[in-house]
């Protein structure tokens, strides 16, 4: 895994945010994260709207990033020369290292209790364990899944729902689409799953899920890889994707396509905002909407496959 890396960073109009976080997610190959720079409050909620934002990718230090800088700075003109009215600064590149991103926030991650039995610990902390205890050790490192968020915790919570009902059968097998941490594979292992498998596109999440399932001895439990949705011809009795809501929605076929009959099929990493959107979007598969689950500004929500088991 590199442990040093090269910061792009891009101070745009709030307007263009979006428009750069997609070009330098395909020029890093990485994924990229989007500062508001007028950030004073404590609450999303609270957070006002930002003139100008600051997007900001990763290359790996030993590469050359003449080329891609050179690109990056082609695209800015043209931008530029397509609105002149916006005022486009020159891009920024500066070497960071992984440890100043995998250690700042450690002081915050404590252990955590999530539905009835799951306890998850980081890997420097101690916690004391009652019985029945379902113990997740982790260490995120660069990827996302602590448990913290609430995206994570519903898929948790329903997850655990689903497997406490015990009716997709002792062993159901699980996909784990956008892994990350492989947090959700792990829960899903020490909850009885059988066959599970954990995707991630992001080799690095990849890495960490790895380090994570060897830290609990799932490593012989969980098969990992970064193999795409579309690729897979397997079927699966439950399919957890935390991810964004319009990839949800992207990959609606697929997901249908690769759930068993009768499986369950969780969604997360939706904003409330967006749950109509994912609601539609789904609405042509052959799936049947059960519940939404919601915390903060974030849902959850659970489908079922209405073909016969």
């Amino acid at each position: 895994m590199n442990d040093s890396w090269l910061e792009i960073a891009c101070d745009v109009p709030a307007e263009l945010a979006d428009i750069m976080a997609e070009y330098l997610t395909t020029l890093s190959g990485n994924g990229v994260c989007v500062e508001n720079l007028s950030v004073d409050a404590f609450s999303p909620s609270e957070i006002p709207l930002s003139q100008r934002m600051t997007v900001k990718a990763y290359l790996p230090a030993d590469l050359d990033p003449a080329p891609k800088m050179a690109e990056l700075e082609a695209y800015l003109l043209e931008l530029a020369a397509r609105r002149p009215d916006l005022d486009l600064s020159s891009p920024t590149i500066t070497p960071v290292r992984s440890e100043d991103w995998s250690t700042s926030w450690k002081v915050h991650f404590k252990p955590l209790r999530v539905g009835k039995r799951l306890l998850i610990v980081p890997t420097w902390e101690e916690a004391a364990e009652l019985p029945g205890d379902l113990v997740l050790r982790i260490d995120p490192g660069m990827a996302f899944g602590t448990g913290g968020h609430e995206t994570t915790q519903l898929c948790l919570e329903l997850l655990e729902k689903i497997m406490d009902a015990g009716c997709l059968g002792a062993a159901p097998s699980l996909l784990d689409l956008g892994t990350g941490s492989g947090i959700l594979a792990m829960a899903a292992s020490r909850l009885g799953a059988g066959r599970i498998l954990a995707l991630d596109i992001d080799p690095e999440a990849v890495v960490v899920a790895r380090e994570n399932l060897a830290l609990n001895d799932l490593a012989e439990k969980v098969e990992c890889g970064t193999v795409p949705l579309e690729s897979l011809e397997e079927g699966f009795d439950i399919i957890l994707a935390n991810i964004l809501a319009e990839e949800l929605v992207r990959l609606a076929p697929g997901l249908a396509a690769r759930l068993n009959p009768g499986g369950a099929l969780i969604l997360s990493g939706i904003l409330a905002e967006k749950e109509e959107l994912v609601r539609q979007g789904f609405a042509a598969q052959p799936l049947l909407y059960e519940e939404t689950n919601r915390a903060g500004e974030w849902v959850a929500m659970l489908y079922r496959s209405t073909l016969p088991r």
